[in-house]
C-alpha cells in the first residue's frame, strides 16, 4: 500500500491510500442500472480519474464537495491509455486528519509576484489616459482575487493563481502583437481589454476554503462572466467620465472575447482589437491544455479525447 503517493508518481498495479482534492464528482448509472461515482482527484503534481462502483452517495450528490479534500483507498490501473483509480473507500477529510494542504492544492507554476509586477508594468505603459485609468481602477479593485483565484473550474488554468498566469501570458502576447500589427491595432485598447476580459470570474464561481472552484454561482449560471464583466466596466467607465465610444469598445472586447456564439461569445468580434483578443485567449487556453495533458501521455502515444479540444493530441518524440 502506497500512502499519500503523489499522483504524478502513480503506476498501474499500485494500491494507494491518502488525501487528495476532489476536483470533480458525479453520481451516474451503469447500463444495467447500478449507481457509481465518477470523478477526478488531484494534488500539486497532477490529476487522475476515479471510479467507485455500486455507490450512491453522499459524495457526488453535493456540488460543494468539489474543491475539498477527500481520503481515498483504491487500486491504480490503466484504461484507454490513461491512469484510473478503482476506489474501494472514500470519505471527506475530517478536522482530526493529518495532511498538508500545501502538497495538495494545485498552484500555477509561476512566480506570482513577478507575474503581477509584469502585469502592473504593462498597465502603466498604456498610453491612452482614459483606457489606463479604467485598467488601473479595475486592477486595484480586483487585485487580491486576480492574484489568487483559478481561471476556470476544469478546462484550463484551474489552479491557484491561474487567472494571474493566464492574463499575464495574454498581456505579453497582446503587447507583442500590437507592435507587429501597429498599423491597425490600438495598443491601449487591446491591453486594457485583455486585462479586463476575465475579471468577473471572481463572481462567476464559488470557491472552497482552499481556494479551488467548487461550482458556478447563481449569477455565474444566469448571467455569466462576459455580461457581468461588461456591466462592471460600463459602470467604471461612467464614473471616470470616459467618452461613450471608448466605453462601448471595452464592453465589446469583453462580450466578444470567446470569438463565436457557439463558444459562448455574446457577439462576434467587430474590431481588430476584439478579433485579436479572441485569438490570444484561444492560444493561451489551448496551449495550457497541451501543457497539462502531455506529461501524462507517453512519447509516441495519443491522449484520450479532450472535450475542450474535441480531439486527441499526439505526444511526439
Amino acid at each position: 500500500m502506497e500512502f499519500n503517493k503523489p499522483i504524478a508518481d502513480m503506476l498501474p498495479g499500485m494500491d494507494v491510500e491518502g488525501f487528495y482534492i476532489l476536483r470533480a464528482a458525479a453520481l451516474k448509472t451503469t447500463n444495467n442500472g447500478k449507481p457509481f461515482l465518477s470523478g477526478t482527484i488531484c494534488d500539486r503534481t497532477g490529476s487522475v480519474e476515479i471510479k467507485l462502483w455500486d455507490y450512491s452517495g453522499p459524495i457526488g450528490a453535493r456540488p460543494d464537495d468539489t474543491g475539498r479534500v477527500v481520503k481515498i483507498r483504491g487500486s491504480v490501473s490503466e484504461y484507454r491509455g490513461a491512469l484510473q483509480i478503482s476506489v474501494h473507500r472514500i470519505r471527506m477529510a475530517e478536522a482530526a486528519d493529518d495532511y498538508d494542504t500545501a502538497l495538495l492544492v494545485p498552484t500555477a507554476p509561476i512566480d506570482a509576484d513577478a507575474a503581477l509586477a509584469d502585469v502592473q508594468r504593462l498597465v502603466a505603459s498604456i498610453a491612452d489616459a482614459d483606457y489606463r485609468s479604467v485598467a488601473e481602477t479595475m486592477l486595484a479593485r480586483h487585485l487580491d482575487a486576480f492574484r489568487r483565484i483559478p481561471a476556470g473550474k476544469t478546462v484550463h488554468h484551474s489552479f491557484l493563481s491561474g487567472l494571474l498566469m493566464h492574463t499575464s501570458n495574454m498581456l505579453r502576447l497582446a503587447d507583442y502583437l500590437s507592435g507587429l500589427y501597429a498599423g491597425i491595432i490600438d495598443r491601449s485598447l487591446l491591453l486594457t481589454g485583455t486585462l479586463l476580459h476575465d475579471f468577473a470570474k471572481e463572481r462567476e464561481f464559488t470557491f472552497s476554503g482552499l481556494g479551488m472552484v467548487t461550482d458556478y454561482s447563481l449569477s455565474g449560471q444566469l448571467i455569466g462572466h462576459l455580461v457581468m464583466g461588461t456591466q462592471e466596466v460600463q459602470q467604471c467607465a461612467e464614473s471616470l467620465g470616459l467618452p461613450q465610444e471608448k466605453s462601448l469598445l471595452l464592453q465589446h472586447m469583453i462580450l466578444s472575447h470567446h470569438g463565436e456564439p457557439d463558444f459562448g461569445a455574446a457577439v462576434r468580434p467587430m474590431c481588430a482589437e476584439a478579433e485579436l483578443l479572441s485569438y490570444i485567449d484561444l492560444i493561451d487556453s489551448r496551449m495550457e491544455i497541451y501543457a497539462e495533458t502531455l506529461p501524462g501521455v507517453p512519447a509516441g502515444g495519443f491522449s484520450q479525447r479532450i472535450f475542450a479540444l474535441e480531439k486527441k493530441i499526439y505526444h511526439h518524440n
